[in-house]
């Protein structure tokens, strides 16, 4: 049975539509087009789990309290509050967020463009599609849009979204453009500590050749259908067992060795050899066997 929640998600989906994020301008100097920022990630999950009271069998249910005589409150009578001192809030409504709005709430202005490679993929947060509203500034958005893709830069920016103001890097995707909000250097952790005891000398250069052609032999083409959540899918064979009231035998994982030099060498000689014999396989039963002529006036062989 499909809920109504679920019935209207589906419905939405299956028109294409996608849940509008922020609505604004687009700003290059003296050139702007309105556009909107739409989410790319829908906004539910796969598989919904509820905590419940073994005891009963029954589902759990969360109340909000007050903190100092715990009487329950109903949520959508909650304000918001900052503490400028202990145990102090001064209360903030809408009024008073519209009261901080600045240029970026509503304007997106371009102040520079880098290179696409520069910005190191730890730095991409959320992604939102850009596209533009209405049909008077889709001549702007389109000149923008290729002339981002001809130049191979991103163009960074900034934009409030939910009451916090987010650096952001814009890139042309398709028809459209995808907009990433970037993390703040405060926000991510340091790296060199990880790396610091790392030996300095150069790899093996034979083993990185080795490595390398491996790379050559496995290229293929990304193909977003092909990601699956294989977790979720054997999460679900599990729930399916116990509704029959079966087991299943946990997934006994491979524990890699840790090789040594001499170990390496002959792993990535194997992993070549596995490839070549892998592909020569594909190609045979990707290739029919021909058939010999069958000579007039002999009767044809029955194949063995």
């Amino acid at each position: 049975m499909v809920s109504r929640r679920d019935a209207h998600t589906g419905e939405t989906e299956a028109m294409g539509l996608t849940r509008l994020i922020w609505r604004g301008h687009l700003r290059l100097a003296l050139v702007s087009c309105p556009i909107a920022l739409h989410a790319v990630m829908r906004n539910r999950s796969k598989r919904h789990f509820h905590f419940i009271n073994p005891r009963t069998g029954h589902r759990v249910r969360m109340v909000t309290l007050d903190y100092e005589n715990d009487e329950e409150v109903v949520h959508r009578d909650l304000v918001n509050g900052y503490e400028f001192a202990e145990n102090r809030y001064v209360l903030l409504d809408d009024e008073h967020f519209r009261q901080a709005r600045t240029d970026t709430s509503s304007t997106m202005t371009i102040g520079t463009f880098v290179d696409r490679g520069s910005i190191d993929p730890i730095w991409f947060d959320t992604s939102y599609y850009v596209a533009p509203e209405g049909k008077a500034g889709q001549d702007v958005f389109v000149v923008l849009r290729d002339a981002l893709r001809d130049s191979g830069r991103a163009a960074l920016s900034r934009v409030v979204i939910g009451q916090r103001e987010r650096a952001v890097a814009i890139l042309p995707m398709g028809k459209s453009m995808v907009c990433h909000t970037l993390h703040e250097l405060r926000a991510l952790n340091d790296a060199k500590p990880l790396f610091d005891a790392m030996p300095a000398q150069a790899s093996d250069a034979e083993m990185v050749r080795l490595a390398a052609q491996l790379i050559e032999r496995r290229i293929g083409t990304f193909a977003p259908e092909d990601i699956e959540d294989c977790y979720e899918t054997r999460l679900r064979e599990v729930i399916d067992a116990r509704l029959r009231g079966e087991t299943i035998a946990p997934h006994a994982a491979e524990e890699p060795s840790r090789d040594s030099v001499i170990e390496l060498m002959a792993a990535l000689k194997a992993s070549l050899d596995q490839t070549e014999s892998a592909k020569t396989a594909q190609r045979r039963h990707a290739t029919p066997a021909r058939k010999r002529p069958v000579k007039r006036g002999a009767p044809a062989r029955n194949p063995a």
